[in-house]
């Protein structure tokens, strides 16, 4: 699956509304590793997303849908947007999610890019109280991982959290060994593909106005990560 696609006219864009309502939006995908995850990952949201109405929450890197379909129930005073950069995937994130009033049509989002064109301008600057990213840090181009941070730095309220997701180096060290195995396994299938360093990553976020205020250690030697916005 190419990871980072250009959007190349707003009319992919405008495609997106189309389809929960499709033939493709039918189809749900099913990720086992996303299933296994959810519970715990649900957890640490409970202790950040707050009472009161009118929250937003981005979800960057959607997958199947099944991560926000999960969550929302949970969360009824928080609007969710999904969103992807692989325009194949969007049919199943709606699949998964029209049942929920408090979820938004998925869109196209490509994080590399600005902000300012995500979803035909659907996100402005300082409107979001939450954005979420699983699993795509190290499946990606440290490009990605630099989109991600300048434009949570950008989009989120002060306030704001940003949770990531997934498997990281801490001061350079990969453990344990199953880790250590996964990151070579990513870098042979793409060199620019890997486990990130959070003390890199913190360096990127604290540039974008953003700060890491907990670790959590999580199941399969993942981590979630909440970065705040000062």
């Amino acid at each position: 699956m190419q990871l980072i696609r250009q959007i190349r006219n707003m009319n992919i864009i405008q495609s997106a509304a189309t389809h929960r309502s499709s033939s493709v939006a039918a189809r749900k995908l099913f990720y086992p590793s996303a299933d296994r995850n959810k519970e715990p990952i649900l957890s640490v949201l409970r202790e950040y997303i707050r009472s009161g109405s009118n929250q937003n929450f981005l979800e960057i890197s959607s997958g199947s849908g099944q991560h926000i379909a999960h969550f929302a129930p949970y969360f009824p005073q928080v609007t969710f947007y999904p969103s992807e950069v692989d325009t194949d995937l969007l049919g199943s994130i709606a699949a998964h999610t029209k049942e929920f009033s408090n979820v938004q049509v998925p869109v196209l989002v490509d994080v590399t890019t600005n902000c300012d064109c995500w979803g035909d301008k659907t996100f402005l600057e300082n409107s979001l109280d939450y954005i979420y990213n699983c699993n795509m840090i190290h499946i990606s181009p440290l490009a990605c991982s630099i989109g991600l941070f300048k434009n949570a730095g950008k989009l989120l309220k002060q306030n704001g959290i940003l949770f990531t997701y997934g498997p990281y180096k801490i001061d350079g060290i990969i453990s344990p060994e199953s880790n250590v195995r996964f990151d070579e396994s990513l870098k042979a299938r793409n060199p620019e593909w890997g486990l990130k360093d959070i003390r890199d990553l913190e360096k990127l976020a604290n540039e974008n106005g953003l700060h890491l205020i907990e670790i959590f250690d999580m199941p399969a030697n993942n981590k979630t990560i909440i970065w705040k916005r000062e």
